[in-house]
């Protein structure tokens, strides 16, 4: 591991650097792992490593394997895995390193993703000792090119319902990998159509000891190779290629088919589950949801890396507008002689500055899952409290949602604010709007995801509720002997004490205010998850029918998970801000919540005043309040930009004066 890409937090006002407000800005936006941004900044720089056009897809996908090969030696591959098993243990280093790709090319951070954050951590996290001796020195240096085979054509967010099998014959000591039905094919998986000699594939165990009967244990994870020296398919073993997606060349999403393939004993990925040479099973973990909870949660690190990447690329995106919007005219200004730049128009601030303001709040959000990520990643397991990797997959789960949602946006809305030039691929961002538009699907289905957040909230992380069908969550929620109670984020003093000091009734006090703002987020937020659950209480009634309450439901739910997003994401920028010691960069920050707030009210304006939350002027004063803060901050849009931190590479393109 390199010193650049070390732990030492950098300080939100830096000493070594000019007092500027775009450094400053710069200084927040980065967090933790500053230096590490800085290396792969460098890195983008140095290779232009941008999304490109016109190449082949096979010249594409050498292009980014190549790319991958020259960040080895720079060190963040070997950050995600615990120095024991041959890496470095710098989980927030690994994570940033690959959020900071999606200021390059997304086919490259896809690409490295899954070959050290998704195939590498199912080796890290599921395996034991002998799967780390074995795989992870090579998966890190790239000797070993795996992908990660848990998407099926017939089951994506459903992973339990999993068709392939894993079934152990006693006989021989091995597994026999198989795809029984069209259904169970491996679909869409990254580096499976060319370059993965491995694949960790999620299956059906099926097992029984002497005198037992084999029976299905559950989906576990194993090591399966999938082609020889050569790239051919091994016996048994047969992938394809998904070809031209709608983004993302440089990946080479493929499909594998298994029929019969045979595989050691030794390759089940035995961290929680065990088969013994007689077929026993074994787990430390008693419950069969409980144990597949355990090691999905395991996984959380790509559902974090792919939020943060897509932020990045959101960033991205609004820098081009940004800049764009700073050298182009368009009609002259009455009585004036020169024509109007695209950001003095009202209508084009309002279109991208909120954006821009969503675009820090996510960011700090997104830096302060990634920190607890290597918090619990890089501890003792024995002294990691359960309740605390519940909590954090479901902020991941709502981060992740949260912020390729907005990067999509961000995105489409930077394209079109540029025009026709926005739309030739020698700028970049059609490019950019292919790459992005799988984000909001992959890792986790945003839909899927903000449903799992507010189910999350409403049943107050109860462990009895993993593995329920929506019948069964529908019955425990409706019979739940308390309450609900809004479930708050990690102690927050600061948030705590802007609550406390803030007038009671938001009405009558300064929208301004950061307790008044968090203080509308969180009244939103717990009135929807009450009614929320008022409505599944319909459930007992002896006439309902529990899965058409969940369906009728289910837009109410999603509403919750979305309130419970904005709330968690407003909180962390209060936060953040309040620790800013420069005080024209906290002045600038504070406009820039202001903006994030006004903004959400603004466009959830029919649903706080439908109940009354905000009074009729108050929801004037909102609407004015936006346009008010946009010209406030149209001084600083290119400081606001600039802190960003996108490479040159990435902002040499023609309609920026670039050739």
């Amino acid at each position: 591991m390199t010193t650049e890409t070390s732990t030492e937090s950098t300080p939100l006002r830096p000493e070594t650097i000019p007092n500027t407000l775009t450094t400053q800005l710069q200084a927040v936006l980065d967090g933790r792992w500053a230096q590490t941004r800085d290396v792969v900044r460098r890195q983008i720089d140095e290779q232009t490593l941008v999304p490109q056009h016109g190449l082949s897809l096979a010249d594409y996908r050498e292009r980014v394997l190549d790319q991958m090969k020259q960040m080895v030696p720079l060190g963040f591959p070997a950050a995600g895995f615990r120095p024991e098993h041959g890496g470095t243990g710098d989980v927030g280093a690994a994570v940033t390193a690959i959020e900071t790709l999606g200021y390059g090319d997304l086919s490259l951070m896809v690409k490295a993703g899954v070959q050290w954050g998704l195939f590498g951590g199912a080796i890290e996290n599921l395996g034991t000792a002998s799967h780390h001796e074995k795989y992870v020195r090579g998966l890190i240096d790239l000797d070993l090119l795996g992908c990660f085979a848990m998407t099926e054509t017939g089951h994506g967010s459903n992973v339990q319902q999993l068709e392939t099998t894993a079934t152990y014959d006693p006989t021989t000591g091995e597994f026999e990998i198989h795809s029984p039905t069209f259904h169970a094919r491996k679909d869409y998986i990254g580096g499976a159509a060319e370059h993965a000699r491995y694949a960790a594939v999620f299956a059906q165990l099926i097992t029984g000891g002497p005198g037992e009967e084999p029976t299905g244990r559950g989906v576990h994870c194993f090591v399966v190779p999938i082609r020889d020296e050569n790239g051919d398919d091994l016996p048994g073993v047969t992938t394809s290629d998904c070809g031209y997606k709608g983004g993302l060349p440089g990946v080479d999403n493929g499909r594998i088919v298994f029929d019969r393939v045979r595989i050691p004993r030794a390759d089940l990925l035995n961290r929680y589950a065990d088969v013994a040479a007689d077929g026993t099973y074994s787990s430390p973990i008693e419950s069969d949801n409980r144990r597949f909870f355990t090691m999905l949660g395991t996984l959380i690190r790509g559902r974090v890396t792919v939020g943060a990447s897509a932020g990045a690329a959101g960033r991205y995106g609004l820098a081009i507008a940004v800049n764009y919007a700073l050298g182009r005219r368009q009609f002259e200004a009455p009585g004036g002689e020169d024509e109007l730049l695209l950001l003095d128009y009202r209508t084009h601030q309002r279109r991208l500055l909120p954006l821009v303001a969503r675009a820090y709040a996510f960011a700090v959000a997104q830096n302060e899952v990634t920190a607890e990520l290597h918090d619990l990643q890089t501890a003792d397991p024995e002294t990691v409290d359960p309740k605390d990797i519940r909590l954090l997959e479901t902020k991941a789960a709502a981060i992740k949602a949260g912020h390729t949602a907005l990067a999509q946006t961000a995105i489409s809305q930077a394209r079109e604010a540029c025009g026709g030039a926005g739309y030739m691929a020698d700028n970049l961002l059609p490019l950019l709007r292919g790459d992005i538009d799988v984000f909001t699907t992959f890792e986790g289905d945003n839909l899927v995801l903000t449903q799992l957040v507010a189910k999350e909230q409403l049943t107050a992380y109860a462990e009895d509720v993993q593995g329920l069908d929506a019948v069964g969550w529908v019955r425990f929620v409706a019979n739940m002997a308390t309450s609900y109670a809004l479930e708050k984020t990690a102690a927050r003093q600061v948030v705590q004490t802007l609550l406390d000091d803030s007038d009671e009734d938001p009405e009558n006090s300064a929208l301004t205010h950061p307790g008044t703002q968090l203080r509308l987020l969180r009244d939103r937020e717990d009135h929807l998850t009450r009614t929320a659950a008022a409505r599944m209480r319909r459930a007992k009634d002896d006439d309902a029918d529990p899965l058409e309450v969940f369906t009728e439901t289910q837009d109410h739910l999603v509403k919750v998970g979305q309130a419970h997003i904005e709330r968690i994401v407003l909180e962390s920028f209060v936060e953040v801000i309040g620790r800013v010691a420069d005080r024209p960069t906290r002045t600038v920050l504070k406009q820039v919540r202001n903006l994030f707030v006004y903004s959400l009210l603004e466009d959830d304006l029919g649903w706080f005043l439908m109940h009354r939350h905000v009074s009729v002027e108050r929801g004037k004063a909102i609407r004015r309040g936006v346009n008010d803060l946009c010209r406030d901050l149209r001084p600083h849009a290119q400081d606001l930009v600039d802190a960003f931190g996108v490479p040159a590479a990435s902002l040499n393109i023609p309609m920026l004066g670039h050739h």
